[in-house]
């Protein structure tokens, strides 16, 4: 999965049950949900893709896949990200996390059974789809678990997809490698697998609330509210104040068993009414979060990067199968799939125990890894040789994650779910924006329609002008940084002569007022010092006091 998000349940919420019970209401539907997670990604026959639209049986030539169905999945899911983005949170999760569990048994029972390419270009619209609705299952649980369960849950079902997917390509690589079972048996067990996901689903907890249409009643939220670092789901800080927000309704005073037209027309009409409001906020909010230049700063290269990995990711394959085609040897793709993302899960628990000043040098060390990423790309299109492909695609994922970490705790950080939300919402739309941009000009047989090895030159080249985009901007922030350091160190200099100044009349005024030469007095260092040490607490009439208390 790229990146996504189920009877009802009693009235009750883990929120508000008591902690004998607290347990039993988060466990259940974190279980479903990594349950769900976990086969949904257990996909063996995915790293062969390539390789198996390209099988003489699907009658496809090269052209075809890398440049007319491929880029399909590009566009349906630019086209349904925001729809689908909206009807999740209007729709309660449940209904979305369903309707992605169908759209994938469509699509590997088409990549069963479907012939010619209109028939695989619609295929890879129902992908597409699977691929925008992954936002429910990450959003799910956030409606069903109490606020300091985040961190926990969160880690649950990302490592349960994460597991999954190992599982899958590696179970995949065995199969063909060992067992020599055909592609079609694979695509077989793929469907299997997200079939049981799908039967998971529909035991999921329907949610009460969203984050955005459905709330909890404005005494419970301004309670319970806080700001959330989202990658991490630590509380950072309280919200007392929050207020009661657009599209909040109070399910006890909705009628189940209708109570005539008018009731129903004026809910209609609140409805709409609340949705209007809501798109207000959310750009309210937009405007506001893009106006810090950090933030600005982390999504414009979430952005940027994205793009870029998801073209590399999604046309990887196809070149490993023209630097060394299938059929004349064995190949390795789920065996890398799964190294590159066992190590990439390393690099990001390691990245998670770093401490460094982001701030001063976040720009300059995107700037290095993007480098990095710009060489590994670069390596992987011009040394045709496999294994030096496996392997710099390993080290391309490695350092993606790893970075791409980094920017999510960064722009989560004192950001509210629903914001944090909305964020990386618009950073993936943007990512996606600029992607079809991309496919259409490099990739689409429309457009230039280039051959594979010629789109990763474009693709090296493109981190490489992202890491000079903000190897200048970090140098710029940097200069200015010491700038500013030098002027507060001119202040406090200044600041201390005066100090200094006033020591001396004291020591003076002390020696006439002792009817001494002036010079007889030497002035004490240790007094002097003393002043400086005061001072640095910013108080000066302390300062001159202890220098009286010693004189006198």
């Amino acid at each position: 999965m790229a990146d996504s998000h189920g009877g009802r349940p009693a009235r009750r919420s883990a929120r508000g049950a008591p902690a004998g019970g607290g347990a039993c209401c988060w466990a259940l539907p974190t279980a479903l949900l990594c349950a769900y997670g976990f086969f949904c990604s257990v996909r063996p026959s995915e790293p062969f893709l390539t390789r198996y639209l390209l099988e003489p049986h699907k009658n496809l030539s090269e052209t075809q896949v890398f440049n007319e169905i491929y880029p399909v999945w590009t566009y349906s899911y630019l086209a349904l990200l925001f729809p689908v983005f909206l009807a999740t949170d209007y729709l309660r999760y449940k209904p979305v996390v369903l309707l992605q569990g169908l759209s994938l048994i469509v699509t590997w029972f088409m990549l069963l059974y479907a012939q010619g390419l209109r028939a695989i270009q619609f295929l890879e619209f129902f992908y597409g789809m699977g691929t925008a609705t992954d936002i429910a299952y990450y959003s799910y649980i956030y409606s069903v678990v109490d606020i300091n369960l985040y961190q926990k849950v969160t880690s649950y079902c990302r490592s349960a997809t994460l597991v999954g997917y190992t599982v899958g390509s590696v179970s995949g690589q065995v199969l063909v490698s060992v067992a020599g079972w055909s592609l079609f048996s694979l695509n077989v067990i793929s469907l299997t697998s997200i079939s049981i996901a799908f039967g998971t689903a529909w035991f999921l907890p329907m949610p009460q609330k969203s984050l955005f249409f459905h709330h909890l009643s404005s005494q419970r939220l301004s309670c319970e509210m806080k700001v959330i670092d989202c990658k991490n789901g630590a509380a950072v800080q309280d919200h007392p104040d929050v207020q009661r927000a657009p599209g909040w309704e109070d399910e006890t005073k909705v009628p189940l068993n209708g109570e005539g037209h008018s009731a129903e027309k004026q809910s209609m009409q609140k409805r709409k009414v609340d949705i209007a409001k809501v798109l207000k906020d959310l750009w309210q909010d937009f405007l506001q979060c893009y106006s810090s230049r950090t933030m600005l700063c982390w999504s414009v290269w979430w952005a940027l990067s994205t793009c870029g990995y998801f073209q590399v990711i999604n046309y990887a394959q196809g070149l490993w199968e023209m630097v060394l085609p299938s059929h004349g040897a064995d190949i390795y793709n789920g065996a890398v799939e799964a190294a590159s993302t066992l190590l990439g899960a390393v690099a990001v628990v390691v990245v998670g125990h770093m401490k460094t000043s982001w701030a001063m040098w976040g720009e300059v060390a995107l700037a290095l890894f993007s480098f990095l990423i710009a060489a590994a790309v670069y390596v992987m299109d011009t040394v045709r040789n496999i294994w030096v492909c496996y392997g710099s695609y390993v080290i391309f994922r490695i350092i993606y994650m790893m970075l791409i970490t980094i920017a999510t705790f960064q722009i989560a950080t004192n950001l509210s779910v629903e914001r944090y939300a909305l964020v990386f919402g618009v950073n993936t739309f943007i990512a996606l924006a600029l992607q079809t941009l991309l496919t259409v000009i490099v990739v689409d047989a429309s457009g230039l329609g280039l051959d594979i090895f010629t789109q990763f030159m474009i693709y090296a080249s493109y981190f490489a002008a992202i890491s000079l985009v903000f190897l200048v901007s970090g140098i710029c922030s940097i200069v200015r940084a010491y700038r500013r350091q030098e002027q507060c160190f001119s202040t406090e200099e200044v600041l201390h002569r005066i100090v200094l100044g006033l020591a001396i009349w004291i020591l003076r005024q002390h020696d006439q007022h002792s009817n001494k030469c002036l010079w007889s007095v030497p002035v004490d260092v240790q007094v002097v010092a003393s002043v400086f040490r005061t001072w640095g607490h910013g108080c000066v009439r302390d300062s001159v006091m202890g220098i009286m208390s010693v004189l006198q």
